[in-house]
């Protein structure tokens, strides 16, 4: 792979500012904050007056304690609009999510708001190692959902070439690959295994193919899948974190020179960690639940909100921002197993260590009487794929999850195409137990 290590001049002055600076700077637009949502959005107003807090109460970062959480239920109980800060008529742009657990969160964007998110998005893609007249291969969803869009208003910031391919249509996507001959590609981690899958079918070797630069987000992902995807493509693997609520796409982004974790753009949100069962601020380097306060955003200003994304605050390395450890869990897509709690991503690192199994699974719960049970859906690579390698695929994943996670899972393995892929972010959990009550 080669070397992507930022030039002299690439980084903006904020990226190397020293700690006081940035401090000073978020302490200034947190004021700002708190009173454009106090005074613009009544339900940031009806929740601080109940909470006993004003925006005046803040004279300090660690000020911000005092004011409420928001959740993603506040999103769903005031939709569509009601949490916008400014009237309706300045939004340019609204995405929501899918809804498929109730009303979807709406989200809105004025101008400026648009114009901060590309910016944030183009510092993303230049910290991956992306530069102005690259072809940016776009894979993500486009429409409601954040993903395509916000990676295209970015790489069109950056002055790249941008390939709008979206989703889907996978020999498509390789046939452009191999045509178009990108440089980076922008897409969720699970969806790239499938086009590593294209490739292969279509006889292409993909470490020959002109990616230098996979930027992975939309869902967790681990350090064993970076280093199956570098390898395949002989490219850099660099993630990228955002969400919705708080922009889309480019709220941290590693930097590709030493991928140590996700380099928060502090200058425009302001990161907390907490106990996710007291709610308390915990202090830099422990476990917990992540929380951001926007500190620019006009259309739709965020205070205190609550991703459930576990993970901890480090101090900054190749840029002074602080990161966040690599985001593997979050609190409400762990499976508690008979009291073991479990997330997708510890079962996926146990998958990687068999070399008989291909990096595609899904998670399945059901129920015998009182017991719940977990049943691990892989497949077997194409050289393992005879019934007696697989049985013995079953047989080492089993004894994985078992010495390493402490629980005993089921495990079948599919013959080779089996398992269920996605074209977005992947469902890695099916929950088939009876529902209570």
């Amino acid at each position: 792979m080669e070397d992507l290590s930022p030039k002299p001049g690439d980084l903006e002055p904020i990226e190397t500012a020293s700690r006081d600076e940035i401090s000073a700077l978020q302490l200034e637009r947190l004021k700002w904050s708190l009173r454009h949502a106090y005074e613009g959005s009544a339900f940031y107003r009806k929740r601080f007056d109940d909470h006993g807090v004003h925006p005046d109460d803040l004279h300090s970062l660690s000020d911000l304690s005092k004011f409420p959480f928001t959740v993603k239920t506040d999103l769903r109980d005031t939709y569509p609009f009601g949490m916008f800060a400014v009237p309706r008529e300045q939004l340019v742009r609204v995405h929501a999510s899918s809804g498929t657990t109730g009303k979807p969160t709406v989200v809105g964007y004025t101008q400026r708001d648009i114009d901060t998110w590309a910016d944030l998005v183009a510092r993303s893609i230049r910290a991956s190692g992306g530069r102005k007249g690259d072809i940016v291969h776009i894979a993500y969803g486009y429409g409601l959902f954040t993903g395509g869009l916000g990676a295209h208003y970015g790489a069109e910031r950056l002055g790249c070439t941008v390939v709008p391919v979206s989703g889907g249509m996978t020999e498509r996507q390789v046939t452009l690959i191999h045509d178009f001959k990108p440089r980076i590609i922008m897409v969720t981690p699970s969806y790239m295994l499938s086009i590593l899958d294209g490739f292969q079918r279509a006889g292409i070797d993909p470490r020959e193919s002109s990616l230098a630069v996979g930027i992975f987000g939309a869902e967790p992902w681990t350090n064993a899948m970076r280093g199956e995807i570098e390898q395949a493509f002989d490219m850099h693997a660099v993630d990228i974190y955002g969400l919705s609520e708080v922009m889309g796409p480019g709220v941290a982004n590693e930097c590709v020179e030493t991928k140590d974790g996700l380099h928060l753009w502090e200058d425009h949100f302001y990161p907390e960690i907490i106990n996710p069962e007291t709610g308390e601020v915990l202090p830099d380097g422990e476990m917990g639940e992540l929380v951001f306060t926007t500190l620019t955003k006009e259309g739709l200003p965020i205070i205190r909100y609550r991703t459930r994304d576990l993970t901890r605050l480090l101090p900054g390395t190749a840029r002074s921002m602080r990161r966040i450890e690599k985001i593997t869990g979050r609190s409400d897509d762990m499976i508690i197993l008979r009291g073991v709690n479990i997330f997708p991503t510890q079962v996926e690192e146990q998958i990687l260590k068999c070399a008989g199994l291909a990096p595609h699974f899904q998670i399945e719960l059901t129920r015998t009487g009182r017991m719940d049970d977990m049943t691990v859906h892989c497949e077997a690579t194409l050289n393992a794929a005879e019934e007696g390698a697989r049985v013995a695929s079953e047989r080492e994943l089993s004894h994985h999850i078992k010495s390493t996670l402490g629980v005993t899972a089921k495990v079948k393995v599919h013959i080779p195409g089996a398992a269920p892929r996605s074209e977005g972010k992947a469902r890695r959990v099916v929950d088939n137990r009876p529902k209570e009550g």
